[in-house]
């Protein structure tokens, strides 16, 4: 049994790595979800919490933390993204608003609270910008040791960016907490972060085909299949509450992947890192220090990889170079298809998770 914390910006994405990481458990169970991050970064964090509480309380899962983030990152001005993810970070799905709260403890102290409780054997899973994981470590700079495994979805090193010409998203909201968590984990003793960056995350390009796929696993009535000639905005009829909002998502996602000249698809980076967080050998990695570009006019938030040991101390991070982009398709077909069939059957709760009562 896995007890992982995740950290996430949501974001459409980010969803399906909520989503994903939920069927795990569930049809496992080989992981413990054991709490939610809420860092500000796709879109501002109080409109990340209340994405990932409507997930949670969607799926019937408020026995789940969530824990509301800094709404800035730690030395620059909030940037977001709805151009990318819409004006609520799910593209055209309209989540029913939660009615459970985010939990008293902030994200920076529920990091160090699960660390500690879950010592050598918590794995967590960043899929946003770092600034949590930063400001934990500040609070706490044992807590890179007490973590058995971390996963990052961040950084462009052999590709280019896609927020500047050489920086990714996650990294260039916030340079300076990217910084210090590679720094952190130089230390002895730390095991080395697994990094799912552009170069890889990139390839995992969904497409309506698989969209289709999908909601044929979770048994939904109609199973649709998006495409480019079909009205913008237009939204599913999906029967399955979590597909409907899944498509309605995704359909936006594809829109703004289109409009970019990048196809008609959607790509998966955060889906991907949750996948690499509880099953790592479905990447080759190579060893290389990591460093972030703080100080260039031009280059602000590019990581650097020394991947042929030119820099004293090291390597602090292994970064994923390849896996097989039919196994992760399948994989996320199978999990989130079958979770969304079994929530949806259980009326919105799961079987195990008894529906909690609200007074």
């Amino acid at each position: 049994m896995i007890p992982l914390f995740f950290d996430c910006d949501t974001g459409i994405d980010d969803s399906l790595a909520l989503l994903y990481l939920l069927g795990r458990e569930t049809s496992g169970p080989d992981v413990t979800l054991v709490g939610v991050a809420s860092t500000a970064g796709n879109v501002p964090v109080d409109v990340v919490t209340t994405n990932n509480l409507a997930w949670l309380e969607l799926c019937g899962r408020t026995d789940i933390p969530v824990h509301r983030g800094a709404p800035t990152p730690l030395a620059d001005d909030l940037r977001t993204t709805e151009d990318t993810h819409g004006p609520l970070g799910v593209g055209y799905a309209e989540l029913p608003a939660p009615t459970t709260a985010a939990h008293r403890l902030d994200a920076a102290d529920a990091w160090i609270d699960a660390s500690r409780r879950f010592p050598g054997s918590l794995v967590g899973l960043v899929t946003g910008p770092l600034t949590s994981l930063a400001t934990a470590i500040r609070r706490d700079p044992e807590l890179p040791g007490r973590l058995g495994r971390l996963v990052i979805m961040g950084g462009a090193f052999h590709t280019h960016g896609n927020t500047t010409p050489v920086s990714e998203w996650n990294v260039s909201v916030d340079p300076e907490a990217a910084a210090e968590v590679f720094a952190a984990f130089s230390a002895p003793g730390t095991a080395d972060p697994i990094v799912c960056a552009l170069d890889i995350t990139e390839s995992i390009a969904l497409t309506p085909a698989h969209v289709f796929a999908l909601a044929q696993a979770a048994g939904s009535t109609p199973a649709e299949l998006p495409a480019v000639t079909d009205p913008r905005g237009v939204r599913s009829r999906s029967d399955n509450p979590v597909i409907r909002y899944v498509v309605d998502a995704l359909r936006f996602y594809f829109e703004f992947h289109h409009d970019h000249d990048e196809g008609y698809i959607a790509h998966l980076h955060d889906p991907f890192a949750a996948m690499v967080a509880l099953s790592p050998e479905v990447v080759g990695t190579i060893p290389a220090r990591v460093a972030v570009e703080l100080e260039g006019t031009l280059t602000r938030g590019m990581t650097v990889a020394d991947e042929r040991s030119m820099w004293p101390g090291g390597p602090n991070a292994r970064i994923a170079v390849s896996t097989d982009v039919e196994v992760v398709f399948a994989e996320l077909i199978a999990v989130i298809g079958g979770y969304a069939r079994d929530v949806h059957a259980a009326g919105h709760t799961p079987a195990h998770q008894p529906a909690p009562e609200h007074g």
